[in-house]
């Protein structure tokens, strides 16, 4: 029985199949590195300059671009292109050393002091979707 693989919208039918997911092993994209350049919270946003990357290239670096338009985190990035959270770091450190992309920490919590309350109906609005879902 011949396997069919059948091409997702954008990318290399070489390289993915619809029912198998990617045929190459994650760490093959960052070329077995485990360990990005710059430290990345999965919160840490980042955007894209515009700049053209000369070191950068290749289908995963045009995909995490291409997510960058406005301002995205860490693991949204991760989730679209679905790929662990190191790998997408990898990526995007690669990125940012190019100049394709600039990144914002989160900003911590404030330490010391009374903790802010908690916006009540904010957490019924989420709870009210969350239902509605089910």
């Amino acid at each position: 029985m011949a396997v069919r693989r059948r091409r997702r919208r954008g990318q290399d039918p070489a390289w993915v199949d619809d029912e198998a997911g990617r045929l190459i092993r994650p760490y093959t994209v960052s070329n077995g590195r485990t360990r990005p350049a710059a430290h990345f919270d999965l919160l840490t946003m980042v955007m894209a300059t515009g700049q053209r990357p000369a070191g950068c290239q290749g289908p995963d670096y045009t995909q995490v671009l291409g997510l960058c338009g406005g301002p995205v985190s860490v693991a949204e990035i991760a989730a679209h292109i679905r790929l662990p959270a190191v790998v997408t770091k990898v990526l995007l450190a690669d990125l940012v050393a190019c100049g394709a992309l600039t990144a914002r920490a989160p900003v911590p919590a404030p330490t010391g002091g009374p903790a802010p309350r908690t916006d009540r109906a904010l957490l019924e609005a989420v709870l009210h979707g969350l239902r509605e879902r089910l």
